[in-house]
């Protein structure tokens, strides 16, 4: 005996289709297709009446579908004279699927989440049976999802990672050990299925393993998205994501043709929340139209939950006046080392990079951007409208080495001593120097004041006492007056950022 839950599933169907004015409702036309398609010697699956379209569809098998078209086409000769009937075609490459759910709403908003909406609905009266039609191409897909809800099978999430620098290849690591933890302790099955850089994207539909590395080595496809979003069509994969470990101007461009293919966006790069504010709505009109989510924690702060500890605030009415802080790891550690020992600038520089706490090339830390993106970033949290060019930026890099080469900026490093030096001699006694990103202003009109620059400090004070590559940032509200919330904690290195980014996977990955 068949378990009434089973899905049913039927390949290779085809819908014919009549379209016409006033069709509906007319008595005896059910009788009249079912006779014509007998005498034919074709098997009628399921007729369904839709009153939108002033059309009946029916479903048969796809070897037959060219002669029911013909001989239905034989039969309402008269109604396609006068009109009432306009055509009748067939809509071919498509599958059955029937299934029994409680709940189907909840199977529908999940097949609507991934761009999976039935051709053809068919609820069985009295029944919690239904049957929907699908096209061959997403029929799998539609398999999978609904056996994912109704026996409550862990839901599989298909990862393509984009970046397998420090930050990608360390989660890419944390995603498959942690994969069968995670399968067993929140019911998802997470695959890597693709792993890209610049040059090349590697694929593997039954998700990668330890190996991975050899894969991406001996990868032939060239890495842009049309290859993904054809990969994971040709696939039939649901649940996608796509996380972007990159510093790419480029990628990000990509944003919103992810979205419209179906895929969620994790990323740790900070460039497209600073685009012009133009392009900035515009990804979340996108995203909205798509259903599709954008998660960057990381963005600022690696993995320190503040972000969205500010959207909270903020969309709770709470009135923040200021965010103050030490916004990035890297210069955080220099300046810590730099005010406590007596070693040059360029010694606790060169000490940073060999660390990986700066960009391959420090300028892009010195200059003071990255904390000037983190700040904008922040400021858009709180629906001002800031440009990039409107932050108050304190480059440390001398006008002298602003345009020569990473090698040669290196190695002439030692030119930033002096002056360093005489910055941190001319304190005041118990201070020291912090590079900080300060929103300010009245924050309830468009714009906000932004300024990122070297300060000194007391020691003793919140963000004197600074230890580490720590990052800490203070939010000041109306509410709690001139006591801020403060969050503080690491705020560089691969491991934390990479596990940053693992939990905006889980968060998207348990919303699905």
């Amino acid at each position: 005996m068949k378990n009434a839950n089973e899905i049913k599933f039927l390949k290779n169907r085809s819908i014919v289709k009549f379209e016409g004015e006033d069709f509906l409702g007319e008595i005896g036309i059910d009788g009249r297709i079912f006779k014509a398609l007998t005498l034919a010697r074709i098997s009628v699956g399921v007729i369904s009446q839709q009153a939108v379209e002033n059309g009946i569809s029916i479903l048969v098998h796809a070897n037959d579908a060219e002669k029911a078209v013909a001989c239905l086409i034989d039969e309402f000769e008269e109604e396609r004279k006068s009109g009432k009937v306009s055509q009748i075609y067939s809509i071919n490459n498509v599958s059955v699927i029937g299934f029994v759910a409680e709940d189907f709403n909840k199977v529908f908003a999940e097949l609507a989440r991934n761009n999976v909406f039935p051709l053809l609905l068919n609820q069985v009266a009295g029944e919690n049976r239904v049957n929907i039609v699908v096209t061959s191409s997403q029929d799998e897909k539609t398999k999978n999802i609904i056996e994912s809800e109704i026996f409550k099978k862990p839901k599989t999430v298909h990862l393509a990672i984009i970046g397998h620098g420090n930050v990608g290849k360390t989660l890419i690591e944390q995603v498959l050990e942690s994969a069968e933890e995670i399968k067993k302790r929140k019911k998802i099955d997470l695959k890597v299925v693709a792993v890209a850089n610049s040059k090349k994207i590697a694929f593997n539909k039954k998700g990668f393993d330890a190996n991975w590395k050899d894969e991406v080595l001996t990868a032939e496809h060239p890495s842009n998205v049309e290859e993904l979003i054809n990969f994971s069509n040709e696939n039939q994969l649901e649940n996608l994501i796509v996380v972007d470990n990159t510093a790419s101007k480029d990628f990000v461009k990509n944003y919103h043709a992810l979205a419209e293919n179906g895929f969620d966006l994790v990323s740790s790069n900070k460039i497209f929340n600073t685009l012009p504010i133009e392009e900035y709505r515009k990804l979340r009109y996108t995203l909205s139209k798509n259903n599709r989510r954008y998660l960057y924690e990381t963005n600022v702060g690696a993995g320190l939950p503040l972000i969205d500890t500010i959207k909270l605030l903020h969309l709770s009415g709470e009135n923040i006046t200021r965010i103050k802080g030490v916004f990035s790891g890297t210069l955080s550690y220099v300046f810590n080392n730099f005010s406590l020992r007596d070693d040059k600038f360029s010694t606790i520089i060169n000490e940073a990079l060999e660390k990986g706490y700066t960009e391959p090339d420090p300028r892009e830390d010195l200059s003071g951007n990255d904390v000037a993106r983190k700040l904008l970033i922040l400021a858009r949290e709180l629906d001002l409208i800031n440009e990039f060019g409107d932050i108050n930026i304190q480059n440390l890099v001398p006008e002298s080495l602003l345009e020569v080469s990473k090698s040669e900026f290196l190695s002439r490093l030692e030119e930033l001593d002096d002056e360093y030096q005489k910055i941190k001699e001319n304190q005041e006694p118990g201070h020291v120097l912090r590079y900080v990103g300060d929103l300010h202003g009245d924050l309830q009109t468009d714009k906000g004041e932004l300024d990122v620059k070297l300060i000194s400090v007391p020691a003793t004070s919140a963000l004197g006492q600074l230890k580490g590559s720590d990052s800490i940032f203070e939010i000041y509200t109306e509410s709690y007056g001139e006591n801020p919330i403060v969050i503080m904690g690491a705020g560089a290195g691969a491991q934390v950022t990479a596990r940053g980014v693992f939990g905006d996977i889980l968060r998207v990955s348990e919303t699905k």
